[in-house]
């Protein structure tokens, strides 16, 4: 199974904030789509950082109100693990318990963003497949 099998169901819409933007802009945006993490894109296209709920609580940890004021930029994760598409769903997977990630930007051929993937996404669609599975087997058993 394909990450593009779990971009059918979810589909492929993508949240981006400004890398200038503040931390607070952040949070209502977090809120107001009820999401864990947004892409940091200049242009909504291109991935440059990545931010989530855990990169704020740390920094509110370490620094205090003050980062609330600041940019996104300060807190972002600039190294961003991205897959695509065509990944398989269980590399994928590998990858983000390996490096400890919960959402994956979807870039395409050309590295622009197309949608995000979050480790929920990936258990929905891995429970989807083993409920069909399981009413295929007793449907076969019972025919």
């Amino acid at each position: 199974m394909k990450i593009s099998d779990v971009l059918r169901s979810k589909g492929g819409g993508v949240v981006t904030i400004q890398p200038d933007d503040t931390v607070s802009h952040l949070l209502a945006l977090l809120d107001e789509h009820r999401i864990g993490a947004i892409v940091v894109s200049t242009d909504g296209t291109t991935v440059e950082g990545i931010v989530s709920e855990r990169d704020i609580v740390r920094h509110l940890h370490g620094t205090g109100t003050s980062v609330l004021g600041g940019p996104v930029s300060a807190i972002m994760t600039s190294d961003v693990t991205t897959g695509s598409a065509g990944d398989n769903i269980a590399d994928l997977a590998g990858t983000m318990t390996e490096m400890r990630v919960r959402h994956v930007p979807i870039v395409d051929e050309e590295g622009k963003l197309t949608a995000i993937v979050s480790i929920g996404d990936i258990v929905k669609h891995r429970l989807s497949e083993l409920q069909s599975e399981r009413d295929a087997l007793r449907d076969y058993i019972t025919n």
